[in-house]
């Protein structure tokens, strides 16, 4: 057996360190939400930390076309909230694409100054929000805490963690922070066709009324809900002359909005077999690209 040389020795334990390192949490970043606009929220094993986002304000109210009524909902629900009044938590659902995500980001370029902040969340790091919730209790400012496409699973059981911190603890959630949260789906859990055969035994359930009143009881959670709806035809070429013309203004390009713009809008609609805002502003993107490039 070879006895090992100091140096030999020295090498493996700086490489044991490295590794041991690594398994070690991140080193939490103290915020000065003076600067920061928005974080993310970083679980690591039962904890977690706030991570800063350095963002660009690329979308305002005023480039969300076709959705005043639930801006309006929205904005007036938040101005509430930053004014220090009662506020709900809101669930904005629909049609992907037409704006909810957006709409909440386009919320923190408005009310930015009035003391706003927006951190973001993932679904799977919900289990956490009791810690976050301590981290941002005390802060003089208006946190809304944003989690993007939220769903469950019908076996995943996350979702009794937020029902219970939303509305269900003794220590009550703090008046500084609001959730805004998207979904495709209304009720946030896959519902079956078997949720609807009244008080017949389904999969061995004995009591199915108890079961779907446990599947939507999430959802009621959110006192304001915000619906979007699938983009008519012209719904969808307003939002592409809007894009059309807030991106060659940017670039200085000059454009006509005409019949062959038209179809060639209407084309890429139906050759990704959607229309929304998403696919609107992609189409404007590659349109006002190609023109800059071929000028």
């Amino acid at each position: 057996m070879s006895v090992m040389t100091p140096e030999q020795f020295m090498k493996r334990a700086v490489a044991f360190m490295d590794r041991f390192e690594k398994t070690l949490p991140s080193e939490p970043v103290t915020i000065d939400w003076t600067d920061t606009l928005a974080a993310r929220w970083m679980g690591e094993g039962d904890r977690g930390w706030l991570r800063p986002l350095m963002i660009g304000q690329h979308t305002g109210l005023t480039d969300l076309v076709g959705v005043e009524r639930q801006k309006e909902l929205l904005r007036a629900n938040t101005e509430q909230f930053v004014k220090g009044l009662p506020a709900n938590n809101a669930l904005l659902w629909g049609a992907r694409g037409t704006g909810k995500s957006s709409l909440i980001r386009a919320l923190l370029g408005e009310y930015a100054g009035r003391k706003l902040r927006l951190i973001e969340i993932d679904k799977n790091d919900l289990v956490h929000l009791p810690v976050l919730i301590e981290q941002v209790r005390a802060q003089p400012w208006q946190f809304l805490l944003f989690c993007d496409d939220l769903a469950f699973e019908a076996d995943d059981s996350a979702y009794k963690t937020l029902k219970t911190v939303l509305d269900g603890t003794l220590e009550s959630t703090p008046d500084n922070l609001l959730l805004y949260a998207t979904s495709n789906r209304r009720h946030l859990l896959p519902e079956q066709r078997s949720d609807n055969q009244g008080a017949s035994m389904v999969d061995g359930e004995l009591h199915p009324g108890e079961a779907i009143e446990e599947k939507i009881a999430l959802s009621d959670r959110f006192g304001l809900w915000v619906s979007f709806y699938p983009f008519s035809q012209d719904h969808y070429l307003d939002v592409v002359q809007h894009w059309l013309g807030s991106l060659a203004a940017e670039h200085g390009l000059a454009w006509q909005w005409n019949d062959e713009l038209r179809k060639e809008a209407i084309r890429w609609a139906l050759a990704r077999g959607n229309r929304n805002g998403r696919c609107a502003y992609q189409f404007a993107r590659s349109w006002v690209g190609r023109a800059l490039l071929e000028a």
